[in-house]
């Protein structure tokens, strides 16, 4: 760990719940164990939780879910859920039998028994297979959920791990094929390789046979380094093969290497900028910022999206010259980039709303054509094939199931897939798309989805969500359980656009960074205040809901705002701001938050840091603080210590701390399924009994 500054030293000299930051302490587990027995004792007493359970689990397992595809080797693969697999199955079939209403599945691996037979709780975290054969895979496995994995060979001829095969020890990790018999990969290789933040910055090359004592050293970041060093390797359909090194020097900026036959050479990329793809032997980059690469050339917008030549990349990797392929309007913001084998496939936002092209690369550059699909809908990029110009598409919104669509770049087809069967009765609610004025006079648009004929009486019980922060787009989603348990219960939905998201391009992201967060949490509280001059609801019946960030949003909202909501749902939260870069992969995030080692930021992140800034006396609304044990990237000692500090001081709250799941409400769909009936109990007490 870096040094701690002079000033968090004093905060955590005078932190009387440190103990609570050894997270497999028998003291602390034995502390989560009494919490969690006292909570669900209300919550699970409840005579509602029992159906909202019910339904919950029935919509988590269903079968007629959509199976999201995935192309490998010309088949579509899929990683599976439900009641009868609740581990997981990896199974694959072919692409005209995808589409049918009951697809004739192989199973590949069955997670489950692997986990029995292994004695181990695997939770599957991907796949990386080697182009373009795609007949050897590597598979990454978390023990209960944590980012950190195991890596083991799999061969999909004969659906088996691979004796003798490559098999990467528990390490939060990255890794990629060169070629058959060689990985180039990121991992703890031992003291003094991995940043502040837990990720490793030492890139090497391991031949099949090696030990990983031998693997050669390609690439090395610094152990400064808020994030990680990570390779990729990119391979076009014409069989162009780049080998791209990442190093997050921040979680927003970076250093680009291009793996060549003189080793790592450094890409002259500006330092906000991601390499995408790889498409007839051109890069794909979009940008962060703007970036003029010659002294008085052109300049590309900040959005934007542009291409390299791969050959003269490589051949002189100081003065590249792009090309431009999108730029984003003033409303507009990218989404998602993916290559077929001989297009690129795009989504974007505009005013919230998707969009999907698809750009066809000519000898003066792109041409671009719009593929027509639903509007008013999110739009996202699902899958694209390698093999030819195939790509899955998903459109949803707030009413509307989520559909697949399967789109031919070459031909310019599009024909639908899949469909969600409705799993709500959407027949008498209707979506709203409203705007509140933040503090500085900014517009902040939010959505509203509620029943058709509301009573604008301030007594409709209502959840508002947001996130606001990493440039994350808030988009407009179908969720079964929001409908089910929510919404057909007369309770009202609200989505928040506020700043520190992506939704109108990089530049809404950075007005909310660092010292500026101020904003993020005026504009949810100026939408918060909208919805209750509309009389939509009122304060009584407004609830809030956000995890991790947003459970940093929720810890501040809770206490510069208590007299505007009645139920505050803190999920998988950071609320130590003064010890964040000391926890868990804290560190990684001194870009989007700032550093307790600069004052002026120290300052700030003292004044607004939930676990800081907590006071015994004032009427809180009593929140419900949900944590996993084994998220090893926000970690459960924020939320811990926070509902400590709120026992010692007599503050009412409820807390529930899963054992397993990560980052996120659960290792399997049970799991999740509980977590979203307690959430779902809690709001039905506070808001509308």
């Amino acid at each position: 760990a870096p040094p701690i500054a002079p000033t968090a030293q004093a905060a955590q000299a005078t932190d009387p719940y440190l103990w609570l930051e050894d997270v497999g302490a028998k003291r602390s587990l034995d502390w989560v164990e009494a919490q969690n027995a006292r909570s669900l004792k209300v919550l699970e007493g409840d005579p509602r939780y029992a159906p909202l359970h019910a339904q919950a689990l029935e919509l988590a397992e269903a079968k007629d879910r959509i199976p999201r595809p995935d192309f490998i080797g010309g088949e579509v693969f899929n990683f599976w859920q439900d009641a009868d697999h609740v581990r997981g199955v990896w199974r694959a079939t072919s692409v005209a039998d995808y589409a049918a209403v009951t697809p004739d599945w192989r199973t590949v691996l069955d997670l489950d028994a692997l986990s029995k037979a292994q004695g181990a709780n695997w939770v599957w975290k991907g796949v990386t297979c080697q182009r373009p054969a795609e007949t050897r895979c590597l598979l990454s496995l978390s023990d209960g959920g944590e980012d950190a994995v195991t890596v083991r060979e799999f061969d999909l001829s004969t659906g088996r791990f691979v004796d003798g095969g490559f098999d990467l020890s528990h390490s939060k990790q990255d890794v990629d094929w060169i070629d058959r018999d060689t990985l180039i990969l990121a991992r703890d290789w031992g003291p003094g390789t991995m940043t502040a933040s837990g990720y490793p910055f030492v890139v090497k090359v391991l031949h099949r046979g090696q030990a990983l004592r031998e693997a050669a050293t390609v690439v090395r970041g610094e152990p400064t380094d808020q994030v990680g060093t990570s390779p990729h390797t990119l391979v076009d359909g014409d069989g162009h093969r780049a080998i791209v090194i990442t190093r997050g020097v921040t979680f927003f900026e970076f250093q680009h290497y291009l793996v060549t036959d003189h080793g790592a050479m450094r890409l002259a990329l500006p330092s906000k900028s991601t390499v995408e793809d790889l498409v007839a032997g051109r890069l794909i980059v979009s940008l962060r910022q703007a970036w003029t690469p010659a002294p008085g050339g052109a300049t590309f917008p900040t959005g934007s999206v542009v291409s390299l030549d791969l050959a003269a990349a490589s051949a002189d990797p100081e003065h590249l010259s792009p090309t431009l392929i999108w730029s984003p309007g003033p409303r507009e913001a990218l989404g998602d980039v993916g290559a077929t084998r001989n297009r690129l496939m795009v989504t974007t936002l505009d005013n919230v709303k998707g969009r999907a092209w698809v750009f066809t690369p000519i000898e003066a550059g792109w041409s671009k054509a719009p593929l027509a699909l639903p509007d008013d809908s999110a739009i996202d990029l699902i899958a694209t094939s390698d093999r030819d110009d195939q790509a899955y598409l998903q459109a949803q919104s707030f009413l509307t199931p989520t559909t697949l669509w399967l789109s031919d770049g070459w031909s310019g087809s599009l024909s639908k897939v899949k469909s969600l069967p409705p799993k709500f009765d959407a027949s008498n609610l209707v979506t709203e798309q409203f705007e509140a004025i933040s503090k500085d006079g900014t517009k902040v648009p939010y959505f509203v989805v509620h029943r058709r004929g509301l009573r604008y009486d301030g007594a409709n019980p209502t959840l508002l969500y947001a996130y606001g922060g990493f440039e994350v787009s808030m988009t407009p989603s179908y969720s079964a359980g929001i409908g089910k348990l929510w919404l057909e219960r007369g309770g009202v939905y609200v989505l928040a656009n506020i700043r520190g998201g992506g939704e109108f391009g990089p530049a809404w992201h950075e007005a909310a960074l660092n010292v500026n967060r101020q904003r993020a949490y005026d504009d949810f509280a100026a939408v918060g205040r909208d919805l209750i001059s509309r009389k939509i609801t009122s304060p009584r019946r407004l609830g809030i809901r956000g995890g991790s960030n947003g459970g940093l949003l929720m810890g501040v909202e809770f206490e510069q705002h208590p007299e505007l909501w009645n139920a505050v749902i803190i999920d998988v939260p950071l609320l130590d701001m003064l010890r964040f870069e000391q926890i868990a992969a804290g560190a990684s995030w001194v870009g989007e938050y700032g550093s307790v080692s600069d004052p002026t930021q120290r300052a700030f992140l003292a004044s607004i840091s939930p676990y800081n800034n907590l006071k015994s006396g004032v009427a809180y609304p009593e929140p419900f603080i949900f944590t996993t044990t084994k998220d090893d990237r926000v970690g459960p000692v924020h939320a811990r210590k926070f509902a400590a500090l709120m026992a010692a001081m007599g503050l009412p709250y409820l807390y529930y701390e899963n054992t397993e799941g990560g980052h996120s409400a659960g290792a399997n769909l049970r799991e999740a399924a509980r977590t979203q009936a307690l959430e779902m109990t809690y709001l039905t007490m506070k808001l509308m009994d």
